[in-house]
């Protein structure tokens, strides 16, 4: 008898646990550009049933780069944007929504592809010449201002393009109506090796001090549903850590979604891999570079206090 109450108790303890995650909201979660490596987290904490196991669901949506992103974030359209460190641009300038984590640092996947058998062969080559970038004030948008700034000739020596997705910024390459694209390690190794590009520049070099990316949260979000912030946090940071530990699982799942073959994605993993944080936290000299960015790219006209553009108060350990 003991043992049919136990019993009981339990099915009424799972039934109501159930039920509480059916009622629960999904946490609608964007992704600046939904190929490169770096934000194949969310699909691996998707598909592991990290987020799920600290009680959040996700759905994912995805969009042709940072402005799109953050327009969306504004609009209330998403709850959570994976996107990049000079997004907080966007913050300063009014955007409803704050960083919540800094997940990745110097920019080691992202290089600078120009046409194999174009003209440009070194970076010093690169002056007055078309070079694809998602959208403007984006992190792919900066990283060429910040060329052009090292080789001397100020933010505008070099004529970021923008072109939304990898697929136009491809096919504008491949076409000769820019001389070079920014884009991530993987489509860069398969470009090579369709004898399309030529990788010149790799821009972890360029910005060794940076916060390449960055997770937002709308400013509703963070009013209304901080334990769901928390969660997907928790969930994140969790993934992170198993990736590290689980190379060829992770290289298994990722390269269908990357629609890559496991080989790129196997070398994008080792460069990227390592620069993904374990600890979400804002590092001052990266955010100082960060803070210049946004006038050498003209969108501000002084660089802001950085400290009103984000909180670590979601992170894991930080408490309430």
């Amino acid at each position: 008898m003991r043992g049919i109450v136990r019993c009981l108790l339990a099915a009424a303890l799972v039934a109501g646990a159930c039920s509480g995650a059916a009622a629960a909201e999904t946490l609608r979660v964007g992704k600046a550009v939904s190929g490169p490596f770096d934000f194949i987290p969310l699909d691996i904490g998707m598909a592991k049933g990290f987020f799920a196991a600290h009680g959040v669901a996700v759905e994912e949506v995805d969009f042709s780069g940072s402005a799109k992103l953050q327009q969306a974030l504004g609009a209330g359209a998403i709850d959570v944007g994976l996107g990049s460190g000079p997004e907080l641009a966007f913050v300063a300038k009014g955007n409803s929504d704050l960083a919540i984590a800094a997940f990745a640092g110097p920019p080691d996947s992202q290089v600078l592809v120009v046409k194999a058998d174009g003209p440009v062969r070194v970076a010093a080559d690169l002056k007055g010449k078309k070079i694809g970038v998602s959208t403007v004030g984006s992190l792919t948008d900066w990283l060429v201002r910040e060329l052009s700034r090292q080789q001397g000739w100020g933010p505008d020596g070099i004529d970021p393009v923008a072109l939304g997705g990898t697929a136009a910024r491809i096919s504008s390459l491949r076409t000769g109506a820019t001389d070079g694209m920014v884009t991530d390690v993987a489509t860069s190794i398969q470009l090579e090796q369709q004898g399309v590009g030529r990788t010149i520049v790799h821009f972890g070099s360029v910005a060794p001090n940076f916060i390449i990316h960055a997770i937002f949260a709308t400013d509703k979000a963070m009013k209304e549903r901080p334990e769901d912030l928390r969660r997907f946090l928790a969930g994140w940071f969790e993934t992170i850590r198993w990736m590290r530990a689980n190379k060829d699982e992770t290289v298994k799942i990722a390269a269908p979604r990357m629609h890559q073959e496991p080989a790129i994605v196997a070398v994008n993993y080792d460069r990227v891999m390592p620069n993904f944080s374990l600890t979400g936290k804002f590092e001052p000299k990266a955010l100082a570079v960060l803070a210049r960015s946004f006038v050498d790219m003209k969108m501000l006209p002084k660089e802001p206090d950085m400290g009103k553009l984000y909180t670590e108060k979601f992170l894991p350990g930080a408490g309430g």
